[in-house]
């Protein structure tokens, strides 16, 4: 299972707690898969949505093209995820819940060659978790600092 990442939504995993994670497929254009090979892809700020018993990836840029010329898509277009409907209407009752939402961690080429989008269901971080996240992380830094100079 060799995976080719386009592009991670680091900020995601400082912002949300992530819930659970599905694997979707997405519907693209062929200029926008040729500007996903050369890496031209950003989930920042993206997020799911669910329209007519649907799931769209809002707001994620994948750029323009060069080579494409008047063919070219919008860089900020809905996309359409791939799930299958349980699925769908699983999340939907999930998502409706306050303060939980579907967010993109990442974006990568599968075995087959195909797009796949990892996304998530989250739930915000207050600012005092955030800070309690970074506690714990700098601790455990200075706990392994410690060990590694440990004869």
């Amino acid at each position: 299972m060799s995976q080719k990442l386009i592009t991670q939504n680091k900020k995601a995993y400082h912002e949300y707690t992530i819930l659970e994670t599905w694997e979707t497929g997405i519907v693209l254009l062929g200029s926008e898969v040729k500007s996903c090979r050369r890496g031209s892809a950003n989930l920042k700020d993206s997020y799911g949505r669910i329209e007519n018993n649907e799931i769209f990836l809002v707001d994620a840029h994948i750029g323009p093209y060069s080579f494409a010329n008047r063919l070219n898509h919008d860089p900020l277009r809905k996309r359409k995820l791939l799930l299958h409907k349980r699925e769908i209407k699983k999340l939907y009752g999930k998502i409706r819940q306050k303060g939980q939402t579907f967010i993109p961690l990442k974006m990568y080429f599968n075995d087959q060659g195909n797009v796949k989008v990892e996304m998530a269901l989250a739930q915000g971080k207050t600012l005092h978790d955030r800070r309690e996240d970074i506690r714990k992380k700098d601790m455990r830094r200075e706990l392994e600092r410690d060990l590694k100079g440990w004869p």
